[in-house]
């Protein structure tokens, strides 16, 4: 298990947030990412249509953790990173000053988590636009914040589209995958355990280096509402949040039960209420909610979980979805409840101990980060985690690895998971043609 790696530059790091000039304050925030630059983002779209969240680039530091403890190694080393850093932040609100992006492994064993400082960042939030630099003294923290400044008052190079696609089987056959599923399904009827998700892979090769910025603008504009992200190659759109920690407020949104969508308006209408009426849905959605529900009580008051779940629906697929909510009761940073949380059933099963030895049985390839959180903490522990779902990890410069998920109860059909499995593929098979 590894603990720490590398942390350049070396504290003490010297930290400067400032206002952008107004001329800049409204850019999309992806079209800022320079090319072949190491990307950080998480960006959603607000509801005037502006991108609002993070995005950053260049590596100030960085560290590796893995095994049980990832979460709270990542946060000690952050608290220490920060107790030595200089810091002058002139906004003061969530996400300014120095924040670091972080992507969790799935699985302790085997598994390596990733924790990034970028050198710039830029965010929005609340009609605000700021930039932070992280630099090794006053005098280069000045000069970066100018340099930055600059050079984002000029257009970046377009992102380029991926050339010659070419799409193969992953770590498991279809054949072999649907054979699984119906396997974990008998152990579930015969009481071994409730729930279990099982994902598959599938091998996408270009011909020529892939532009990351080219998935992620295409991922944003087709999935607005979804948050997406890029943290050390793992990149996607994910419609769920794991947690959000603003000062005492505490909210996750749970999604667990899958509908494709239809072109047809009169057919989509039909499909959404087949997922309304679905007992199987119900209960997968259900057994998510509850272990949700049960770490988040562990840390908050005042816990609101709504009886019902409501209907998501985004291009691709519709969701049932629930929305949970509570006060902080004992000042846990983000990172601390997202260790309470991970994995929830959405993403694993119930029990989870059991759901995991048959994911490991089963699945036939290593997560890596997929399905762990994903996101962002600050300064004062605020931050966001989603679920790095409907995403893809670069494997090399022309080869990524698409991932898809489906949760699996009694009455699950092989068959009807592997179509979903594939509409929930559709999010990045999109994001990779041209326009």
């Amino acid at each position: 298990m590894s603990t720490a790696l590398v942390a350049v530059p070396a504290p003490p790091a010297t930290v400067r947030t400032v206002a952008l000039p107004e001329h800049l304050a409204d850019r999309p925030l992806l079209a800022l990412l320079p090319r072949g630059a190491a990307t950080t983002s998480w960006v959603t779209t607000d509801a005037s249509g502006l991108e609002t969240g993070l995005v950053g680039w260049g590596e100030a530091a960085r560290v590796e953790v893995g095994g049980a403890e990832r979460f709270s190694r990542a946060q000690r080393w952050w608290a220490q990173w920060l107790a030595d850093a200089d810091v002058t932040d002139e906004i003061n609100l969530p996400g300014t000053g120095p924040v670091a992006f972080a992507s969790f492994a799935f699985d302790p064993t085997p598994g390596t988590s990733v924790v990034v400082v970028p050198s710039i960042v830029v965010g929005r939030r609340d009609g605000v636009t700021w930039l932070t630099v992280v630099a090794p003294g006053p005098r280069e923290a000045r000069l970066a914040v100018e340099e930055t400044v600059a050079a984002l008052g000029h257009p970046t190079a377009a992102p380029e589209a991926p050339r010659g696609v070419a799409y193969s089987e992953g770590s498991l056959t279809v054949t072999d995958w649907q054979a699984a599923v119906t396997e974990a399904v008998r152990r579930i009827d015969l009481g071994e355990l409730d729930k279990v998700v099982l994902a598959r892979d599938v091998v996408v090769t270009t011909d020529a280096p892939i532009d990351r910025r080219y998935l992620l603008t295409h991922l944003a504009a087709r999935y607005p509402s979804c948050w997406t992200f890029s943290v050390d190659g793992l990149l996607g759109a994910t419609p769920e949040m794991l947690v959000r920690r603003i000062g005492h407020t505490v909210t996750s949104r749970v999604l667990a039960g899958t509908m494709r969508r239809s072109s047809d308006a009169t057919n989509d209408a039909s499909l959404a209420e087949a997922l309304l009426d679905s007992a199987k849905d119900h209960a997968e959605h259900e057994y998510a909610v509850q272990s949700v529900a049960l770490a988040l009580a562990a840390h908050c008051t005042d816990l609101d979980v709504p009886e019902t779940p409501r209907l998501l629906r985004l291009a691709n697929v519709q969701h049932l979805a629930t929305d949970v909510s509570g006060v902080l009761a004992d000042g846990a940073p983000v990172l601390a409840l997202a260790a309470s949380l991970h994995p929830t059933a959405a993403v694993c099963g119930t029990p989870t101990e059991r759901a995991f030895a048959v994911i490991r049985e089963l699945e036939g390839m290593d997560r890596g980060r997929y399905a762990g959180p994903v996101g962002w903490v600050d300064a004062h522990g605020d931050g966001e985690f989603g679920i790095a779902l409907r995403c893809a990890s670069i494997e090399a410069d022309d080869t990524l690895r698409l991932y898809a998920g489906c949760g699996l109860v009694s009455g699950s059909d092989a068959d009807a998971e592997l179509a979903e499995s594939q509409a929930k593929l559709v999010a990045m098979r999109d994001a990779l043609e041209p326009d």
